[in-house]
């Protein structure tokens, strides 16, 4: 692996499967890697030299069909060799056992120790990219800056704190209006008085973000609290942060943590409209068996 590489990594102490490294490091890290490779046989049972081995993998598959945590397995018709004295680069491509869709091709590289089949291996990355799928209603409530949440995603993935710190403010300053919107379909819903739907309405006027958050904090419906506190709230505490002389690592934590109370709103938005939708639906039901 040349010099400018080398310098931009750093090894871990610990040797790991190449299953958890395929599954679970992400791109930019040389990992030290306890089963590199096998000895590959000839027919007639001659020494082959040593190939990488290809474990089945448990990766998230996000066809219909699918929808979770599945096995993949290796889908190239033969393992690249893996060499002692120098790096060697390649592709490999894996696919979901179940459905037969979803793929996920890795570019790596990786160099064994000699006499042994542990070695170091290196992601340079990965087709889909690294990291835990986003979930739909979170890509729904914030509509049409997906492409910048994917980007401050990517960056969270990468370490990079202050860049997904970025991304996910502009995400929530700009889709505040839209946030609201379906936070006032909920208090709608369920009845909240007439007083706090009001200053839901009169935060999309408000143009100051900081103030129009703050605004609302006494008018979230029980029912979006997250273990008891308005997730506006805590948007609010989380992005009025800022980055004047924080860390990169301090930016990555609450840029984690931002997306985290966005994630969880999402699914309580959705939650408690289909509840509402399913208990609509019963009574309607019974009304008519009358």
């Amino acid at each position: 692996m040349n010099d400018q590489v080398k310098s931009e990594v750093h090894e871990k102490p610990s040797p790991i499967p190449f299953s958890e490294f395929l599954e679970s490091v992400p791109p930019g890290t040389v990992t030290l890697i306890s089963d590199l490779t096998k000895i590959r046989i000839y027919p007639n049972g001659g020494y082959a030299g040593d190939v990488l081995v290809t474990p089945e993998i448990q990766l998230h598959c996000q066809t219909d069909s699918c929808n979770g945590i599945r096995f993949f397995r290796l889908i190239d018709a033969k393992a690249p060799d893996i060499p002692e004295n120098t790096f060697h680069y390649f592709y490999i491509t894996y696919a979901c056992s179940n459905c037969r869709k979803t793929e996920k091709t890795f570019s790596l590289a990786a160099q064994k120790d000699k006499k042994s089949n542990s070695g170091k291996c290196y992601k340079f990355g990965e087709n889909p990219e690294y990291g835990p799928p986003t979930a739909a209603r979170l890509i729904k409530l914030i509509g049409p800056d997906r492409e910048l949440f994917l980007k401050g995603r990517r960056c969270e993935n990468q370490g990079l704190g202050i860049g997904a710190f970025v991304y996910y403010r502009r995400v929530v300053e700009d889709q505040k209006n839209r946030i609201l919107d379906e936070i006032i379909k909920v208090s709608e819903k369920v009845g909240a008085p007439i007083e706090s739907i009001k200053v839901l309405e009169n935060a999309k006027i408000e143009t100051q973000f900081s103030k129009a958050l703050a605004n609302v904090k006494d008018a979230i419906p029980q029912t979006l609290l997250i273990n008891g506190h308005n997730p506006l709230t805590l948007l609010h505490s989380a992005l009025s942060d800022g980055l004047h002389l924080r860390s990169d690592e301090h930016c990555l934590e609450i840029a984690s943590s931002i997306r985290v109370v966005l994630a969880e709103l999402s699914e309580r938005l959705a939650q408690a409209l289909k509840d509402e939708a399913e208990l609509n639906k019963a009574l309607s039901r019974l009304m008519t068996k009358r």
